[in-house]
């Protein structure tokens, strides 16, 4: 091209869509797991010890069949939510990278996130990645930093605290599960829903701004080195 002409990169568009999407089923999710949780603190131990006992006495499974059915609902339920949630953020993911970089593929971010091992860590760096080509205010990154940590232990202790729970079978419980993996879950939530606001802010931010116009690269006279100019 000629000395002088312009290039434009033009801003894509914010996947402001697929945000709310994250924070309707997370929320969602937190309410089914919080239903769950309260189920089981009115009627899951003495439901447990009837379920036990089907085999011994038939005329009990006429009195329980109820409350297992409820049971059912609502694992079916938090199990629903939790998948609509994962897919909300995978879709919000992909696309905020591709408001970034427009050519990126889907593919990694279903690697940081299916493949085990991987996923204890990728997800973390893929969420900071997306942040930093956003191209954020240089001093919000010890604030991002932050609170990207708390999310991904949050998230991570979720794991395991409901993990460690339903794996116990010890309890005499249905799954166990009470206001300390619910109040981390939520925690878990807020903060992820967070960190998408974060990072869908800051895009809205610059497609507002309108498109950026990148300057073509000038030889500097004085000292033998290129340059290049950015307005906007």
């Amino acid at each position: 091209m000629a000395r002088g002409e312009n290039y434009v990169r033009a801003v894509q568009t914010p996947p402001t869509g697929a945000a709310s999407a994250v924070y309707l089923t997370l929320a969602t999710q937190v309410l089914s797991l919080g239903a769950l949780v309260v189920f089981e603190q009115v009627r899951g131990r003495s439901l447990a010890g009837q379920i036990a006992t089907l085999g011994r006495e038939a005329r009990a499974s006429e009195t329980v069949i109820g409350a297992v059915t409820v049971f059912a609902v609502l694992m079916m339920l938090l199990a629903g939510t939790t998948l609509a949630a994962a897919i909300a953020y995978l879709t919000w993911l992909v696309r905020a990278r591709q408001t970034n970089t427009p050519a990126t593929p889907a593919g990694p971010v279903l690697a940081a996130w299916l493949v085990p091992g991987v996923n204890l860590i990728a997800p973390f760096l893929l969420a900071d990645e997306t942040w930093r080509n956003a191209r954020p205010p240089f001093d919000r990154r010890g604030r991002w930093l932050t609170l990207l940590g708390a999310w991904w232990l949050a998230c991570l202790a979720t794991l395991f605290m409901v993990g460690a729970r339903l794996l116990d079978t010890s309890s005499g419980e249905l799954t166990g599960l009470g206001a300390a993996e619910l109040g981390v879950a939520a925690l878990a939530a807020v903060l992820c829903g967070w960190t998408v606001r974060d990072i869908t802010t800051i895009q809205r931010s610059l497609h507002a701004a309108g498109p950026v116009r990148l300057l073509p690269m000038a030889r500097s006279r004085t000292a033998g080195r290129y340059t290049t100019d950015v307005a906007s």
